[in-house]
């Protein structure tokens, strides 16, 4: 039996979380950073907060006798990927980065992939409304837009939006197609700006897009390190299996 730390922050580990220690001999413990985030209800121990940088990951991989590493955290969580599979390969610690397939654009789709919110800001023209739903820390890049922007979160900031022309609003998923197309009907968006996650709970707002006929801007991922990758729960079992 191993003892298999998994790095969770995805819908992919929830659904792992659930299967593994039935369909495995191993034990697992998760790990959140973010304690909002956390699923009380997974039937494995919970570990919140970071490592306390590289030396404190790789001291707790040692002192919590972990075997293997699951890094299903989010597509965008490119530092944690990068330090995770740096600091296994260096241990000789086995590990797996669990990754859901991109989102992929079908005929009717108004999509525009660009690498970051920097190149976003280029695409987007004085006087549109632009939904932001890449999260607040790409909305610098576009402070000179001379747009109006919304940007949603699930926990309303403290501080007040960064400029002029922008509102933050709340709201917490899972949202329909219908919610979004009313949504973005009452806004009056004309270009909606995402980031490629992937996964089926979040793709509403691209489908109230095109429906609508609206214009998509689409952050493309940040690159994988060179490392084992498997794109579902399924493929990430039988690995687990195979320790």
């Amino acid at each position: 039996m191993s003892h298999i730390l998994l790095l969770a922050g995805s819908g992919e580990a929830r659904a792992l979380a659930a299967r593994l220690p039935a369909e495995t001999p191993h034990r697992l413990t998760l790990s959140y950073a973010d304690a909002p985030r956390v699923a009380r209800d997974v039937g494995a121990p919970i570990r919140v907060g970071g490592f306390g940088g590289e030396e404190g990951f790789t001291s707790y991989l040692h002192r919590a006798g972990i075997d293997a590493v699951i890094n299903a955290t989010h597509p965008f969580a490119a530092r944690i990927t990068e330090r995770t599979t740096r600091l296994c390969e260096a241990g000789g610690v086995p590990h797996l980065r669990l990754l859901r397939p991109g989102w992929c654009a079908g005929p009717r789709d108004r999509w525009t992939f660009v690498p970051d919110a920097e190149a976003a800001a280029n695409h987007i023209k004085a006087g549109q409304t632009v939904f932001v739903a890449s999260g607040r820390e790409t909305l610098p890049a576009l402070a000179q837009t001379r747009a109006r922007i919304f940007c949603r979160q699930i926990d309303m900031p403290e501080t007040p939006f960064p400029y002029p022309g922008g509102e933050y609003l709340q709201g917490t998923p899972p949202f329909s197609v219908s919610q979004e197309i009313r949504l973005f009907k009452r806004l009056e968006v004309d270009l909606l700006m995402v980031k490629n996650a992937g996964g089926a709970a979040s793709r509403s707002k691209l489908d109230a897009a095109r429906e609508l006929g609206i214009d998509v801007l689409l952050l493309e991922r940040p690159p994988e390190p060179s490392c084992r990758i498997v794109e579902d729960v399924e493929a990430a079992i039988a690995w687990a299996r195979s320790l």
